[in-house]
């Protein structure tokens, strides 16, 4: 049997110990005003509420989050694109923004050095309709487009959040079918899609590319869209949703068309609350230069710089935390800890077969899809698993394997599948 290696990315940022950490965050927070002893009159915020979170707490001084999370920097704005383009009260934090974009940028997805812009969104949802809406705006003042010579093509197996930003913005959706066993976008059905499109009037397209759908971890095949796309000669822009797999499938696969590499590639979303484990709300959007220009808010004239995000306000503290864990492990250690998770997965996987049942799993990817008719539906709510809709009698339950996930959590799952199932026989 052939021993298949992986072709890695040349990742290698340096892991920093606790320490190191600690002292670079208390730093970062040192450099920003401090609401406390410093005359700020200006700004409509401050410190959290003292009476419920008090700053002289014993613990304080060794907890570098937590002293963010208090201290309350507001990072509005795109900090990648210049300090003059950035609120300078709070220029600690935001330095430790710009490198956690850089590090996703340039290390994960093979961007060039000083080559792309990015901020820390609320989450996988804000990043995917911020790319939506630049390349609207691109559209419409490149080609003197109007919404209704655009389509947002995407797979039927989306995340909700492309639908939510084509409704948003105004732009046609073609939503695309799937094989039903792989997941696979049908390419003839793909062309008949875009040709129809274009028989409508529609001009300009905004493509969203998988790496690693909520509901299966599929990916798209990047490269057949393209060429269809290229084969009919059309405007478009592409934009990747990576929010569930953009930590992982780089680490797990290797070396693939997803990254910046990739000419078509302008955009990427990436969920830090997921896989990373960072707070809920901390998304990260990433695009090359000279793309965010489009969405410039000239009206936010109070805000150094304007504002290019369609959150505004945010938490510098998710920024920081988004840091930590990446320098807490570094480029090996990330590498080491995805590893784990996808021999759990497969361990998993190896279980399933064994017992009869069968799934649909992308094998660089940690989520695991069963057919309904493989499990009861007590069993599946019992467990927690997630169906593919919650209207009417699901097709599809996922398991997520993450941390939390043990071994004997899965034998007792599937011994009350059988348990169940033999019940169902008598």
């Amino acid at each position: 049997m052939a021993i298949i290696t992986k072709r890695l990315p040349e990742m290698n940022w340096e892991r920093r110990s606790s320490e190191e950490i600690k002292k670079r965050v208390f730093q970062a927070l040192a450099e920003n005003r401090n609401y406390r002893n410093e005359d700020v009159l200006g700004f409509p915020a401050t410190y959290l509420d003292e009476v419920e979170f008090y700053e002289d707490a014993p613990f304080l001084e060794q907890a570098a989050f937590l002293s963010a999370f208090l201290a309350n920097p507001n990072h509005i704005g795109c900090h990648t694109l210049g300090e003059d383009q950035s609120e300078q009260a709070f220029k600690g934090t935001q330095r430790l923004e710009i490198e956690v974009i850089r590090l996703c940028a340039e290390e994960i997805f093979e961007g060039e050095k000083g080559k792309q812009d990015g901020y820390i969104a609320s989450g996988g949802t804000e990043a995917n309709i911020e790319a939506m809406w630049i390349y609207r705006n691109y559209y419409r003042e490149a080609f003197e487009a109007n919404d209704k010579e655009i389509a947002v093509v995407y797979s039927k197996d989306s995340h909700y959040s492309i639908a939510k930003g084509a409704n948003l913005l105004g732009l046609f959706s073609v939503p695309l079918d799937v094989k039903e066993g792989t997941r696979e976008i049908h390419s003839d059905a793909f062309r008949k899609a875009l040709q129809s499109a274009i028989a409508e009037g529609l001009r300009y397209f905004i493509v969203i590319m998988n790496m690693g759908t909520t509901m299966f971890g599929s990916v798209d095949d990047i490269d057949l869209i393209t060429a269809v796309l290229e084969e009919e000669g059309v405007p478009f822009r592409m934009h990747v949703d990576a929010a569930f797999g953009g930590f992982i499938y780089p680490f797990s696969k290797g070396k693939s068309a997803y990254s910046f590499q990739n000419k078509h590639i302008t955009s990427i979303a990436l969920d830090a609350h997921k896989l990373l484990q960072a707070p809920y709300g901390t998304g990260i959007f990433l695009i090359r230069k000279g793309w965010m220009q489009f969405v410039r808010t000239e009206e936010a004239s109070y805000v150094p710089g304007k504002d290019y995000t369609l959150c505004g306000s945010r938490s510098g503290a998710n920024a920081v935390a988004v840091w930590m864990i990446l320098m807490t492990y570094g480029s090996k250690g990330w590498r080491a800890k995805m590893d784990m998770l996808m021999a759990k997965t497969e361990s998993v996987c190896n279980r399933l077969k064994h017992a009869g049942i069968s799934y649909f799993n992308n094998p660089y990817v940690n989520i695991i899809s069963i057919p309904a008719s493989e499990i009861p539906e007590k069993v599946a709510r019992n467990y927690f698993l997630v169906p593919d809709t919650h209207d009417e009698s699901p097709s599809w339950w996922k398991i997520v394997v993450m941390p939390h996930v043990k071994n004997g959590m899965i034998d007792r799952f599937i011994d009350d599948v059988h348990g169940f199932k033999q019940m169902t026989f008598k």
